[in-house]
């Protein structure tokens, strides 16, 4: 039996969601070992785009034609979904704390329903309406209601700026294909992205220090490369390749709030490993995200452009 293209695509995003969210947990040692954000962002970008570009090669299959008309999905993965965004988002964290700059960011989908909204210069549908005030609100209830006393008005602004930034990935992510693979689309985004940020290191735009000793990781030391090879797998190179996929299913709309249960995914992780309770407030927060997912409408797929037949002008 033959799934709905949308179950798969909810599948994909959902994968997406869940690797993403082991980020946090295996950047850490990394940035406390004395690793800059940058230098972590770009090992992590580059490392995954590596990974994928065997799988990247294998779909193109020498169709070089399908990167060069993908090139301003490309170049918008890379130097703003990857690099820009995550620029924005470690300067807004220096400002202000993590959590609130995590609140800001995941803003992405009410910002999107705003766009269309401004675009079509039409309300948005009750059901759009009702899954965001459950999904925002279920939000910041497992963030946490204190990341709200956020008060250096330039972090804010900041994280603002990567909210806008990860608004662009759903978008670019849930564009027509024109014959460009998902995989195809990670894995350049992320080396472009990754070469990107590697660029403004080198310009002194952003700081870039890194260690080569052990890191502490589930309570035992391990070699750096570890923890930076599980998130450039798990929480980079997979993650945006499902993701990519589920947007291209889903919509940018139902796929940026599937990408909510990130933050949930990342408290049971950090439940799990680290051994931080979930509050009452956190679990009910999960529900409330669920029920706002759950009240998003899908959009219909955006059917890609199929180049007009060539016709000789020779009769025959």
């Amino acid at each position: 039996m033959k799934l709905p293209s949308q179950t798969i695509g909810l599948a994909a995003a959902v994968t997406s969601a869940a690797t993403f969210s082991t980020s946090g947990a295996f950047v850490k040692p990394l940035l406390e070992a004395g690793w800059s954000p940058a230098a972590a962002v770009t090992a992590r970008a580059l490392t995954a785009g590596l990974l994928l570009l065997p799988f990247v090669l294998l779909s193109l299959r020498g169709r070089w034609d399908a990167l060069w008309r993908g090139r301003w999905r490309v170049l918008g993965m890379g130097v703003i979904a990857v690099a820009f965004t995550q620029l924005t988002y470690f300067a807004a964290i220096h400002r202000i704390p993590v959590s609130a700059a995590l609140l800001i960011e995941y803003q992405a989908p009410l910002l999107l329903v705003i766009w269309v909204a401004l675009t079509t210069r039409r309300l948005p549908r009750p059901a759009v309406l009702l899954g965001s005030v459950l999904a925002i609100g279920g939000l910041v209830l497992v963030i946490g209601p204190g990341a709200l006393e956020a008060v250096d008005p330039l972090g804010v602004l900041l994280a603002f700026v990567a909210a806008g930034g990860c608004a662009v990935y759903f978008v670019v992510a849930a564009r027509p294909a024109d014959g460009l693979p998902p995989v195809a689309l990670a894995g350049a985004g992320l080396l472009l992205g990754g070469l990107t940020l590697a660029l403004a290191g080198l310009a002194g735009l952003v700081p870039m220090t890194a260690t080569t000793g052990d890191v502490p990781l589930l309570g035992s030391p391990v070699p750096w490369w570890v923890p930076l090879m599980v998130v450039a797998l798990f929480g980079t190179a997979i993650a945006y390749a499902s993701g990519i996929f589920g947007s291209s299913r889903l919509g940018s709309r139902l796929a940026s709030f599937v990408g909510l249960l990130e933050v949930v995914f990342a408290s049971i992780l950090a439940w799990i490993v680290v051994g931080e309770q979930l509050t009452p407030l956190q679990m009910a927060g999960g529900v409330l995200i669920l029920a706002g997912i759950a009240a998003i409408p899908a959009e219909p797929p955006v059917p890609a452009v199929e180049p007009a037949p060539m016709v000789s002008a020779r009769a025959e």
